[in-house]
């Protein structure tokens, strides 16, 4: 635990950075691959989506059985019956039953819509096939689901509205907004597409569940956004581009993304898991099944899709594209070193005291006088090293330098006026004053 605090530390202090800005087009290729996988779902043949009876409307059968009994032997013997039942009796709308589990004790059987007779001799050949302990049939029109479906749109419409008025308020930029948009629509689609894929029924607590991964995904983004908006407020200070600097902000929010999103996840898988393992099916399945669905992709669509976005519309923008250029251009800028035309030592260097000048003893230094087709002092034209005795018949020998006391005069010393009067002599202090 104490590594993954350290990591999260130097993500946020960007010691550590995952360039998820820089390999957007990679994220994007894996966002299309699920997305087209998701859309064939829906439009392939025998795929869809599997429309619950409040959608269709139509007859369900509960069947209240002993304990234990629930089991799929019975639920074959029932599908069976009730094909049979509706072959011999002409009754062409339950001819293909849905039959399932609803828990140990109960099985839930739907067909398409029924009038009483029809509706009474379905209930009969169930109680004939597995003698129940409790039959029970509701009849649900195709009308209330297709309110449903309506409000269900309308609400979407509405919210959809009021996240692009609420991150333009807020953050002041329209581009945000769109990529908020766009990063809910790739999670609501393949939510969507997971349940045409599974065949997963979708009721009215599917809808519930859709609705509220929506706010899920726009909370994770909008925190993303927050923390982009931080870094990008004095990017002429920090010398970095946008990109690098919503880069940083998606590398120090990516922790709190990680952990908030399994801490949401955990509860969420073991809802679905209650759901399809023991109840079989029912509305706690449905709504798992979309709120597991949703986050994880809400969870990756923030990070992934909507702040590369954002970056890349921020790029077109003739402001920040001067300022990439100028943080470029101030790093790019090479550093003055003065001692970067040094020689270095080499061991094969030749010996000689002061290589191509000459100090006379006093301060003055001159060139030296190099032989003809010399290239330096001590090698030859030929390249060779230059004889000891030829240095030291070109080079005068070196005067030995004199401290200030010692150094001659330049001048001879002319006597002063003052030379011809009586100088003061030091005197005792007792004497002192006295003449």
């Amino acid at each position: 635990m104490g590594n993954f605090r350290n990591i999260g530390h130097a993500l946020y202090e960007g010691n550590i950075s995952i360039d998820f800005v820089g390999r957007k087009w990679t994220w994007y290729a894996v966002s299309g691959v699920i997305l087209v996988v998701s859309v064939l779902g829906l439009v392939l043949p025998g795929k869809g989506l599997n429309l619950g009876i409040e959608f269709q409307g139509g007859v369900e059968y509960r069947v209240n059985m002993a304990s234990g009994q629930a089991t799929e032997l019975n639920v074959e013997k029932i599908r069976d019956a009730v094909a049979q039942k509706a072959l011999d009796a002409n009754i062409p709308n339950a001819s293909a039953p849905i039959v399932n589990t609803s828990g140990p004790d109960n099985i839930r059987i739907q067909t398409e819509p029924l009038d009483n007779t029809q509706a009474d001799a379905i209930a009969k050949t169930i109680e004939d096939t597995v003698h129940p302990q409790d039959i029970s049939q509701d009849a649900i029109g195709a009308t209330w689901g297709a309110q449903v479906a309506h409000r269900a749109l309308l609400g979407l419409g509405v919210f959809l509205v009021l996240v692009v008025l609420f991150i333009w308020a807020y953050f002041r930029e329209w581009k945000m907004s769109v990529g908020a948009i766009v990063a809910l629509a790739h999670d609501l689609l393949i939510t969507v597409g997971v349940y045409a894929l599974s065949g997963f029924e979708v009721t009215p607590a599917t809808v519930t569940g859709i609705l509220t991964i929506l706010g899920f995904s726009l909370y994770d983004t909008v925190v993303v956004f927050d923390k982009v908006r931080e870094n990008t407020k004095n990017l002429a200070r920090t010398r970095q581009t946008y990109a690098e600097a919503a880069n940083l902000a998606i590398n120090q929010t990516l922790v709190r993304s990680i952990n908030t999103s399994i801490v949401a996840l955990l509860p969420v898988g073991a809802l679905l898991y209650v759901g399809v393992a023991t109840l079989g099916s029912g509305a706690l399945k449905d709504l798992a099944l979309a709120l597991f669905v949703g986050m994880a992709a809400g969870a990756y669509s923030s990070i992934f899709i909507a702040t590369p976005l954002v970056v890349q519309l921020k790029e077109l923008e003739p402001g920040v594209r001067a300022g990439d250029a100028r943080a470029l251009r101030h790093r790019n800028r090479k550093q003055v070193d003065p001692y970067a035309a040094v020689p270095t030592f080499r061991e094969d260097m030749p010996e000689y005291d002061d290589p191509g000048v000459l100090d006379d003893g006093h301060g003055v230094r001159r060139p030296v006088d190099r032989p003809a087709g010399a290239t330096e002092p001590g090698i030859t034209g030929d390249g060779e090293p230059e004889a000891a005795e030829a240095r030291q018949m070109r080079t005068p020998p070196r005067q030995p330098r004199s401290t200030a006391g010692e150094r001659p005069a330049s001048r001879p010393v002319s006597p002063s006026a003052s030379a011809k009067r009586a100088q003061p002599s030091r005197q005792p202090r007792s004497r002192r004053g006295k003449s």
